[in-house]
């Protein structure tokens, strides 16, 4: 992880496609515990630090995670998060060109806990829930697309599984139907941007998240 933007309530990290935002059963250490231990050391605290999770990343997907330092910062933003309030704009590298190159999304999504996987239906069923995002072309290499995508809700695995149904799965996302994995385990989405209005000074917080490491990503460097 490296450290994008810190003040007395927030900070921001642009996390590794390997590292997982809180703990769960691999028992590896999180996102949250390093973002402690920086903390810890840098203000040389010898009590606990607070260190409050706002929002998710996918382990394989890099990029900005917002954390709160205070309580107060943390309830308002679990709060902005839930009213739509933050704005997040992610990097997806895809195989297959998109028939439109530019358009919304809105399907319905129903997660399946077991297989940890969510699948996207054209209309509502049982225990769906209304997923709508908007997604440009916005660069391609010789073998790979760029999409730029806005999150209009937050479902599980939202971005995976609807460019999938599209018919344009990201590349290394087994999962959703892309036939071979990436070498290091990731999956070339990138949480690229975020802007939100902070929520103790009020000023609008704009910013950017440097582009994963490897060549396929360092052609998209210049857009």
């Amino acid at each position: 992880m490296t450290v994008v933007y810190e003040d007395n309530h927030l900070i921001v990290v642009n996390k590794s496609a390997s590292e997982i935002v809180q703990g769960d059963k691999t028992g590896d250490q999180p996102l949250s515990e390093m973002v402690k231990a920086y903390l810890k050391e840098k203000y040389q605290k010898p009590g606990n630090v607070f260190v409050g999770v706002t929002h998710r990343l996918d382990r394989p997907v890099s990029g900005l995670v917002i954390f709160a330092k205070t309580s107060k910062a943390l309830s308002r933003l679990n709060e902005m998060f839930r009213n739509g309030e933050v704005k997040k704009t992610y990097w997806a590298i895809v195989k297959n060109e998109p028939k439109e190159h530019a358009g919304e999304l809105t399907h319905f999504m129903v997660r399946n806990e077991k297989q940890n996987k969510s699948y996207a239906y054209d209309r509502e069923v049982a225990n769906s829930k209304k997923a709508v995002l908007d997604y440009r072309l916005i660069g391609h290499s010789l073998n790979y697309y760029l999409l730029e995508v806005d999150l209009k809700t937050g479902r599980h695995h939202q971005i995976r599984c609807q460019l999938a149904k599209m018919g344009s799965p990201i590349k290394g996302d087994l999962k959703y139907g892309f036939p071979r994995s990436n070498p290091d385990g990731s999956i070339c989405l990138h949480a690229r941007r975020v802007v939100f209005i902070h929520p103790t000074s009020k000023e609008k917080i704009e910013l950017e998240a440097p582009l994963p490491g490897g060549n396929l990503w360092k052609g998209f460097e210049q857009l």
